[in-house]
């Protein structure tokens, strides 16, 4: 399953504080990135980590987008990300 895979991958990259994953591709059935209706292809990430402490947003977000990119050759289309490290909540 895309979900258990990418959250592995997030794990070993970033030894997270929190990790959230959420596979909302339903919502997306029948678009031009989800055209068969099959799951795996928008999710919603919530990932906070001390790596993140003082790089921008662009950076964080562009960290995680190169992280994920072989999944985005398999079908992943889209992501939402809220990202950061904790000393800032």
């Amino acid at each position: 399953m895309k979900k258990d895979e990418i959250e592995e991958v997030l794990r070993e990259t970033f030894k997270p504080d929190i990790l959230s994953i959420v596979d909302y591709s339903e919502e997306h059935s029948g678009h031009a990135g989800n055209p068969e209706g099959s799951g795996g292809t928008h999710f919603r990430i919530r990932l906070y980590t001390p790596l993140f402490k003082g790089k921008s947003l662009l950076e964080q977000h562009r960290l995680v987008y190169n992280c994920l990119q072989e999944f985005f050759q398999t079908g992943l289309h889209a992501l939402h990300l809220e990202t950061g490290f904790l000393e800032e909540k």
